[in-house]
């Protein structure tokens, strides 16, 4: 079979694809319109984020036997559509979900701890103890909301830290949470959680989840972390929740306002509240790179190969 390669990746996908007997194009420089020229002549394609697989692309594509992702994320492809004709859609979170979990418990660390500032007023010659004085994860309860490889990830890292763990996924049977943590409704989580971290994808659902009315039905004030995705949280109500004490602190690996096509952020053109996000002593944050280790980028692309080897059998 034919596969398209359409970003960078480990070389590991091109080399377990290539072993099972496909021939790959490594096209990193293609546009959507290129794209859309050029796909009728392959059985698999391999995205990231640069390009949309729209419903217009998908009817130029359908020789395609699977789409995959190098990643978690599915929200750059129309899933359903691309599956209602046939396209098997794949992604590979299963190579990330350490890296995610590991991250998510550094921000959480950095938040508590004051750890961000505190090494900033060190390199300014300033030794300020009792300002930085930090917050034990000990004894708190860690609200997770969307259990699924993330959020299992980073419940499985936390156990060492004798708080508790709840989690609520809508979109999971009961049994679904790890030992050590509790399946509990959204409402239970808001009434019980200290600490709040999100690992939902984004949907049109889950667009905008965490609203004014989201932080107001917390029964105590929160720390929020999210390393899901930017558009998960509304900024001007996170914004306001940090000012009216609702939101205690926050670690964001993704904002609502980032290109996922592009490197780089261009500050001038950033609204107040996300200025009010970078200048705050009170925020932790992170360049999308929760998922992003060097074991992570073998892990991505080794598990989709295999699935996509098992999907063109």
């Amino acid at each position: 079979m034919n596969v398209l390669i359409t970003d960078s990746t480990h070389p590991v996908l091109v080399e377990k694809l290539e072993a099972a007997g496909h021939c790959c194009r490594v096209w990193t420089d293609c546009t959507y319109e290129s794209l859309l020229a050029e796909v009728q002549n392959y059985d698999a394609l391999v995205v990231r984020s640069k390009i949309m697989i729209d419903r217009n692309f998908i009817d130029h594509a359908r020789h395609l036997r699977c789409i995959g992702r190098v990643g978690a994320g599915m929200e750059t492809i129309d899933v359903d559509y691309a599956e209602s004709v046939g396209i098997r859609c794949l992604n590979s979170p299963e190579g990330n979900r350490d890296a995610v979990g590991e991250h998510a418990v550094g921000l959480l660390l950095a938040l508590m701890d004051k750890i961000r500032v505190a090494d900033s007023e060190v390199r300014q010659g300033l030794w300020r103890r009792e300002a930085n004085r930090g917050l034990e994860i000990k004894g708190r309860t860690v609200g997770i909301i969307g259990c699924g490889n993330m959020g299992s990830a980073f419940a499985q890292r936390l156990r060492g830290f004798e708080c508790q763990i709840v989690a609520y996924d809508k979109y999971k049977p009961s049994g679904y949470a790890p030992d050590g943590v509790e399946e509990v409704s959204l409402d239970e989580l808001q009434r019980r959680a200290d600490i709040v971290s999100l690992h939902v994808p984004l949907t049109d659902e889950t667009h905008y989840m965490a609203d004014a009315d989201f932080f107001a039905a917390f029964a105590k004030p929160i720390y929020l972390i999210n390393t899901s995705r930017g558009a998960v949280v509304k900024t001007v109500d996170l914004v306001a929740a940090m000012e009216q004490g609702r939101v205690q602190g926050a670690a964001l690996d993704v904002i609502e306002y980032e290109d996922m096509s592009k490197d780089g952020l261009d500050l001038d053109t950033l609204p107040a509240d996300f200025r009010y996000l970078l200048e705050s002593p009170r925020t932790v944050l992170t360049p999308h790179v929760a998922g992003w280790t060097v074991e992570s980028k073998y892990k991505l692309a080794a598990v989709l190969a295999d699935k996509i080897i098992e999907t063109l059998c």
